[in-house]
């Protein structure tokens, strides 16, 4: 296990042949699931092109000098970090390149420039690369283009789908696989995210490998949520009007924002995507096969529409009668 991540050894193989090949390259993009480790692996693999006391083409960390200290203390002047504002559903172009009053002299494509200030290079990790905009992806373009010298930049995104073109072209894409269930239930275990071991195992198998989604998955409403609406949906006919309200009472209560409930939302729109799996892995044949499969296909209609900032009630009342429907 390289540096105390979990499941992702194949990739560090990866980095440490690059380095020692002396063939880092100035962008990766990271895709995998969410919540498997990319963006601790983007601060590990900076830590060690900090570290003073190993060597440039190795990929490794001392811990003990000064630019490690600084990184596990979360302060190195050298790493930039960019990610989703709160309430913010996407990266906004300040962020980048200044507002402005201070165009092109503020924000990261700026901080990238500038002479590293301890290591021997600057690092900026932009999180949530699935959410750029056409512009803030154009406001990076010229940096993507043309690096700044002793400089690296990590996109951290969920796919390679999910990305302009603009950015795709311009990265070495890097996967990271899903987590082993059993990793995701240990780690649920060792942190404490969740109420107890039952509870780890029940949502590490429905976690798709992700930690994020187990410990959603962990929360008590939601898991009621889940539980009476596989009640209505398993059903020979489903209530789609008292479907509806179920989960607009659910999401409702995550709060008054938009953000929660969206959260919400989609959290509760793939487990019954899952329950739908579970159901044709049982049985891969026949009308009930394809009735599964038109039904996660349309849970998954509806978290895109989600995540594109649909009018929350809409989604959920037709996705309720196309599930009633099929």
């Amino acid at each position: 296990m390289w540096m105390d991540i979990v499941g992702h050894d194949q990739v560090a193989s990866r980095f440490s042949h690059v380095l020692r090949e002396c063939r880092l390259a100035g962008t990766y993009l990271f895709v995998g699931p969410g919540g498997v480790g990319k963006r601790l692996f983007a601060k590990r693999l900076a830590q060690c092109l900090f570290c003073s006391s190993s060597a440039h083409n190795e990929l490794a960390a001392c811990g003990h000098c000064e630019s490690c200290r600084l990184m596990l203390a979360g302060n190195h002047p050298d790493l930039l970090e960019v990610g989703l504002k709160a309430d913010k559903r996407t990266l906004e172009l300040e962020q980048l390149v200044g507002d402005r009053e201070h165009r092109n002299r503020q924000g990261l494509c700026h901080d990238i420039s500038l002479k590293p200030y301890l290591a021997s290079r600057r690092v900026a990790i932009i999180d949530h690369a699935d959410t750029l905009t056409t512009a803030t992806a154009n406001a990076l373009l010229k940096t993507l283009e043309e690096p700044p010298p002793a400089s690296l930049i990590v996109l951290v995104g969920t796919s390679e789908s999910r990305q302009l073109p603009t950015i795709r072209s311009r990265s070495q894409v890097v996967r990271f696989a899903p987590l082993d269930a059993g990793e995701v239930e240990r780690l649920l275990v060792e942190n404490d995210l969740v109420t107890g071991p039952d509870v780890a195992r029940s949502v590490a198998e429905l976690a798709d490998g992700s930690l994020d989604q187990a410990v959603a998955m962990a929360s008590q409403e939601l898991w009621q949520a889940h539980i009476a609406s596989v009640e209505l949906l398993d059903k020979p006919t489903i209530d789609s009007v008292r479907l509806a309200e179920l989960v607009s009472q659910f999401t409702n209560a995550a709060g008054k924002e938009a953000g929660p409930r969206r959260t919400a939302l989609i959290a509760l729109l793939g487990l019954v995507a899952r329950h739908y799996r579970q159901q044709l892995r049982a049985n891969p044949h026949g009308s009930v096969a394809r009735m599964s499969i038109r039904r996660i296909d349309r849970c998954l209609e509806a978290e895109y529409q989600v995540d594109r900032n649909a009018h929350l009630q809409t989604v959920v009342q037709s996705w309720a009668d196309d599930l009633a429907r099929a």
